[in-house]
């Protein structure tokens, strides 16, 4: 399934910061557990979570630590912080705004595949 990139940038910081609500985390295993949660539609690539990751780390919503891996080799571990949670319930309060809007936009909207086919242009209705 094909998820537009505005709606993938717009969920990517809430989406981390619950993650990391539920425990600390690092790179790797935050793209595994998105993976998971969408049930494998939502595949992020490195090059959007560790920009987005040192950009919550600079706004102070997330800390970074370093820490050995099973395997003895050095992993970046980040947790939430006090303003990482208060801002995860800011966004968990706009997305609900948002997702009612569309649930109230679309409850009456009948599926697409029911809808009547367009008339092709220049041709009478």
């Amino acid at each position: 399934m094909y998820i537009a990139k505005d709606l993938v940038a717009a969920s990517a910081a809430p989406m981390v910061l619950g993650i990391l609500a539920d425990a600390e985390s690092y790179g790797y295993a935050i793209l595994a557990r998105v993976r998971e949660l969408s049930g494998g539609h939502i595949e992020w690539t490195d090059g959007l979570l560790y920009p987005l990751l040192h950009r919550l780390e600079e706004q102070g919503m997330v800390e970074a630590t370093w820490g050995a891996a099973e395997n003895g080799r050095k992993r970046k571990y980040y947790r939430i912080t006090p303003e990482g949670r208060d801002s995860l319930a800011e966004h968990r309060r706009q997305w609900r705004t948002v997702s009612d809007a569309l649930q109230e936009t679309w409850s009456n909207v009948k599926e697409a595949a029911a809808w009547p086919a367009r008339p092709a242009e220049g041709m009478a209705t």
